[in-house]
């Protein structure tokens, strides 16, 4: 294959999608940190699917205009570090191709080079060792190989090679995976992309196997098919119901064909997908807790969301109605929070909009754009609260036509005290600057489960152990939530604290609630205490300290 044209570059990134989707949970299991957020598979997932649904309604022979389609789709749906690195990637693959009707193999690898290119610029502080060395040298090897070979399957599958080899040096470049004994996970998923772009280059099959991650789109198209040609009364089944299950040894052992079964006498429009650790479930229902009663046979819940659909159905048919305007702030302050307590908490100290995101589901650079527009602000500060968000936070705010700046807040306690901080009479500049230097100042601890077994730091995890992390550091594993908790309590107190807020999470009791707040009490008198029931996913406590 000499040249490449627009309509079979749109299938090597479906085929490159399709494989990261059959991959995503095994990317997600290499992240480093053993908490429940591990998500860069996720993210790549979710970002590529954008990017594949925007290639295959845009696909045309113009391979730049195609390449362009691709590029646009993954900056909108660019989720997590991850997934803002990716759309980087191929948006300057995009743009070094776009007045190209064809291309050759050293067009071709010159493209890759043009999206490390890209990349490398976007990121403030690039770190190798991650999913930008793995491009970087892959690229590097297809521009080198192209000198000397007309055939573009010969390029890709240097690309692939290199991409492969250089991922197996990844450890030797971050410590941290060396230690932890595995490669980067950004960089898996690269590969993976990359693997499908070479099947389908060479018109080969890739194996086929269903996802937890899959079942997203599958209920995402059911939804949006078939409302305007039924009335509210025809739904049987009105709640959708949706269930993730975390398997314990304690309860009864997963059958999925038998929960298949069970589940199937409550309702219609049943999915369940499972692996070795969970089942994620979606059913519409007329009695949701009965769904979530079967699921607790076999675990715990972690994340359950049911809708009633005659309402959503409603609103969708009678959508022409006259609709009551949202308050408008000339000044906004949009943040990023999971959990309805934590939501309503940062509503009642100032923000003007909540995101729903965080932990496992990282809101992507659109859902951003488009919050920000739903608000309608001439001024808008974004409050990320998390690490793997602010890249998606300032990818928006380049899409924005107004004056805005990301705030890099990477905690909920760093959120809490950057919107304290907020002056409506200040520029956006001063604004950041002054938001910035008053969330540094906050210590936050945070107490969640560990998902595998590890040693991070000189400390031994098991998994299902609460793990204890003071500003980010995992400071001890232990089987018991208390301790964990008491631990973080000495880590971030001093005789300079004077003020913690203690949020807690779903499942956590009053008695729990009582013996942390006992334990300040007796133990640090002098500090004032403040309690939210923040009603958080994943994280039992939260503190933040000041």
């Amino acid at each position: 294959m000499k040249s490449l044209d627009g309509i079979k570059f749109a299938e090597m990134v479906q085929m490159g999608s399709h494989h990261l989707a059959q991959n995503a949970n095994f990317v997600d299991s290499l992240n480093v940190f053993p908490v429940p957020d591990g998500d860069t598979g996720t993210n790549m997932n979710l970002s590529m699917i954008s990017g594949a649904k925007e290639t295959e309604a845009n696909a045309q022979n113009h391979i730049g205009k195609t390449a362009q389609s691709l590029s646009k789709g993954l900056l909108m749906g660019a989720r997590g570090n991850s997934g803002v690195i990716l759309s980087q990637l191929f948006r300057g693959f995009g743009k070094y191709l776009e007045k190209e009707h064809e291309i050759d193999s050293k067009k071709f690898a010159a493209a890759f080079q043009a999206g490390v290119d890209t990349a490398y610029k976007a990121v403030m502080k690039p770190v190798e060792g991650t999913i930008l060395t793995v491009a970087r040298e892959a690229a590097a090897k297809a521009v080198e190989v192209a000198e000397n070979e007309q055939n573009i399957i010969k390029v890709m599958e240097a690309l692939v090679d290199e991409a492969k080899n250089s991922l197996k040096r990844t450890p030797d470049l971050l410590p941290v995976l060396k230690e932890v004994g595995v490669v980067d996970s950004g960089g898996q998923g690269l590969v993976i992309i990359y693997e499908g772009f070479l099947a389908s280059l060479k018109g080969e099959a890739l194996p086929q196997k269903s996802t937890i991650d899959s079942i997203d789109e599958l209920v995402s198209a059911e939804h949006h098919r078939v409302q305007e040609f039924m009335s509210t009364e025809d739904i049987e089944f009105g709640y959708c119901t949706e269930i993730m299950v975390r398997f314990e040894s304690d309860k009864e052992p997963f059958n999925e064909d038998k929960f298949r079964e069970d589940l199937g006498k409550l309702g219609d429009s049943l999915l369940v997908v499972s692996d070795d650790e969970i089942a994620k479930v979606h059913i519409h229902t007329e009695t949701p807790g009965v769904v979530l009663n079967e699921g607790q046979k076999y675990g715990s819940l972690i994340k359950i969301k049911v809708d009633n659909m005659r309402e959503q159905h409603s609103a969708i048919v009678n959508s022409s109605e006259p609709k009551i305007e949202k308050e408008k702030h000339p000044y906004a302050v949009v943040t990023v929070a999971m959990g309805e307590g934590v939501a309503n908490l940062f509503t009642s100290i100032g923000a003007s909009y909540v995101i729903e995101g965080g932990q496992t589901m990282n809101p992507s650079t659109e859902d951003i754009v488009k919050a920000v527009k739903e608000i309608g602000a001439e001024k808008v500060l974004i409050l990320p609260n998390n690490k793997n968000i602010v890249m998606a936070a300032e990818q928006a705010v380049e899409l924005l036509d107004i004056e805005a700046a990301v705030v890099p807040t990477k905690t909920i306690p760093q959120g809490m005290a950057a919107v304290l901080a907020f002056n409506p009479e200040a520029s956006v500049e001063e604004n950041k600057e002054e938001m910035t230097e008053a969330f540094a100042e906050v210590k936050t601890g945070q107490v969640t489960f560990a998902v595998r077994d590890t040693t991070i730091d000189g400390v031994e995890i098991r998994k299902d152990d609460y793990m204890a992390l003071a500003d980010g550091k995992i400071v001890l594993s232990t089987p018991n939530m208390l301790d964990a908790s008491r631990k973080l309590v000495e880590e971030l107190f001093d005789e300079n604290t004077e003020i913690v807020t203690i949020i807690y999470g779903e499942g956590v009791t009053k008695e729990e609630v009582d013996e942390i707040s006992q334990y300040i009490e007796e133990n640090y008198p002098d500090v004032e205490m403040d309690i939210v029931d923040g009603k958080q996913s994943l994280y039992p406590f939260i503190f933040s300290v000041e």
